[in-house]
């Protein structure tokens, strides 16, 4: 009988620093397939202002995690963890190299670390209490009620940060902490790093092309045509916070553009401040230097 690889490659790295684009060439090289991690691209009908890839982009290779979830309701780091999990040792099963791709941290924690995340429901009465105060007054309740969780979550986003109260605040227990049992996986963390100047020409450029013809525009009135109200998009940030409020006539075309632009790199930085705090990534600015990493992984 085959013995099953158990590696796992993680390609992480800010909002547009070439994730995508890197992983797809890998999985050609690599006999692989890519497990999205992105907390946006979960959700159908949501693709371009998400960046999610299109299938010719593909080029083939097989792309798990897309698509799963209806943007109106609440998709958890819970239910992130199990489907990818599932994703993960199928494609080892298969012989084929699992490549873990996105930018959002806590869902790439769930399976790096295999953190405990608790099944605990909504509770829609409590949410709505906790919407009506700012991020400020969120993450100071946060920071009394659970401190280590307080120093490592993203105090600008309100969604994570009313999630995690909700877990405290139902089991009357911190945010389960990492896992300290045997890793689930061989796993080899590569960081993309771009230069901030690099970085933000490169927030402008996708920017463009995904207002050319008002494509992104008209993807969020498609979302609203079923039955999405703009607080929902609203709450999924950056190009649905924007275009929502656009859409609203609470900004104008010019200022929609100069807020997306701003707060994606804001988002950038914000990425990198939680991925720095792990030791283990190795950080590549090329494809040179992550084929030479992934070629030292266990046969």
């Amino acid at each position: 009988m085959q013995k099953i690889k158990n590696n796992l490659l993680v390609i992480l790295g800010p909002t547009a620093s070439g994730k995508t684009d890197l992983s797809i060439k890998l999985a050609k090289k690599f006999n692989g397939e890519v497990v999205s991690a992105d907390s946006r691209q979960v959700y159908k009908g949501m693709d371009i202002g998400s960046g999610k890839v299109t299938r010719k982009e593909t080029k083939g290779i097989c792309h798990w995690l897309l698509d799963v979830a209806n943007p109106k309701r609440k998709f958890t780091v819970s239910q992130y963890q199990k489907l990818a999990s599932l994703a993960i040792k199928n494609i080892q099963k298969r012989g084929k190299l699992p490549i873990l791709v996105g930018g959002t941290g806590f869902y790439i924690q769930s399976i790096v670390d295999g953190i405990l995340v608790p099944e605990v429901k909504p509770n829609w009465k409590l949410r709505k209490i906790l919407e009506k105060k700012s991020n400020e007054e969120l993450y100071k309740i946060l920071s009394k009620k659970d401190p280590e969780r307080a120093h490592k979550i993203d105090k600008n986003n309100p969604r994570r940060l009313i999630r995690a109260l909700e877990i405290i605040l139902t089991t009357k227990k911190p945010v389960p902490k990492l896992n300290s049992s045997k890793p689930q996986f061989n796993i080899l963390q590569l960081g993309i790093t771009k230069e901030k100047n690099e970085l933000s020409k490169n927030i402008e450029t996708r920017l463009q092309k995904r207002l050319k013809n008002n494509s992104m525009i008209n993807e969020v009135k498609k979302l609203r045509s079923l039955r999405l109200s703009f607080k929902r998009l609203e709450e999924f940030g950056l190009e649905y916070k924007f275009v929502a409020q656009y859409l609203q006539k609470k900004i104008s075309k010019e200022e929609m553009i100069k807020k997306i632009q701003k707060e994606s790199e804001h988002f950038a930085k914000r990425q990198m401040t939680w991925f720095k705090r792990d030791k283990r990534i190795q950080w590549i600015k090329n494809q040179k230097q992550a084929e030479y990493l992934i070629k030292k992984l266990p046969d």
